[in-house]
């Protein structure tokens, strides 16, 4: 007879700048579900309260019974709901992804504040330039930093990412979609935070619209399955993340986790596998703001075999 899983709503009293192997907030069983609070990128909350410091506070860690290096940690995100009805975003391109010459034309980059309308749907500059009066973007909540403590003892800052998750910020991380991670040490030690209203590919002006949500998730070990990078599934793909500098590092990461998960999982050898990946990847650049890049390698479920 199977357990019956359980619900948990989980509110941070303490915030964590790195994924590393913390002392673990709550543990659950693998099958259960959080609701989990989190801060924007600077630490505050719903309420607006200061209750971390800058980069990406982490709500966490969750200890997944269990879970032993050599395991897949799956994350199935059910829902990202919005507890703030404010968000910010810089205000100008980041210098390292326009020409040199370009960037002698912007002033120093400042805060612009967001109000967000969770009910109808959009997000508008609080005080925009004329030309943006009557502009407002679609809100599509995703979690922007999120991942597994990594290895050899390691504490990694918020403000980047590797094999272990991190700070990917890409924009494919929303409801619906699951996210695997490779476990490296026991309990897995899940951190998630860094919630955008919505962000373009490549996070080009350093932010998305930052603000407090509750994510919802599901926690699933997945015994004996071994990965080397953040993996993913939505309805239509699967696709893999690599995060390094420079970005062809980034890509070289992700193109041959994709190599792999063909492999091991489809029946493919490495030239089957590279016509079916030749003719159907797609990349998305999902951030070329961090200290290291992400690029993501995806194949429609439909191309496969």
């Amino acid at each position: 007879m199977l357990a019956a899983m359980t619900t948990h709503r989980f509110t941070p009293a303490t915030l964590h700048n790195t994924l590393g192997s913390h002392a673990p907030a709550l543990a659950i069983a693998s099958g259960d579900t959080v609701i989990a609070a989190t801060a924007d990128a600077h630490g505050f909350d719903a309420r607006g309260g200061k209750i971390g410091n800058r980069p990406n506070p982490m709500t966490g860690p969750f200890f997944i019974e269990g879970a032993e290096p050599g395991d897949t940690l799956l994350i199935a995100i059910r829902d990202i709901r919005l507890t703030r009805g404010t968000g910010w975003t810089f205000d100008v391109l980041s210098p390292n992804v326009v020409e040199p010459d370009a960037v002698l034309r912007f002033r120093g980059r400042r805060k612009a504040e967001w109000l967000i309308d969770a009910e109808k749907g959009r997000a508008r500059l609080a005080v925009p330039p004329p030309a943006l009066a009557d502009w407002s973007v679609a809100v599509e909540p995703m979690i922007g930093c999120f991942g597994v403590a990594p290895d050899l003892g390691q504490a990694v800052s918020t403000a980047t990412g590797g094999r272990h998750g991190g700070n990917m910020d890409y924009r494919g991380f929303r409801p619906g979609v699951e996210a695997m991670f490779p476990v490296a040490v026991p309990g897995a030690l899940f951190f998630l935070g860094d919630v955008h209203a919505q962000q373009c590919d490549g996070e080009i002006v350093g932010t998305g619209i930052e603000t407090a949500a509750d994510v919802t998730f599901t926690a699933r070990v997945l015994k004996g399955r071994k990965i080397g990078w953040p993996r993913g599934m939505n309805g239509t793909e699967i696709f893999t993340i690599g995060t390094a500098r420079p970005l062809d590092q980034a890509l070289q990461h992700a193109t041959t986790e994709m190599l792999d998960w063909l492999m091991a999982d489809h029946g493919l050898d490495e030239v089957a596998a590279s016509h079916v990946m030749g003719q159907c990847v797609r990349y998305d650049v999902a951030n070329v703001f961090n200290p290291a890049y992400s690029v993501v390698c995806r194949v429609a479920r439909a191309a496969l075999p």
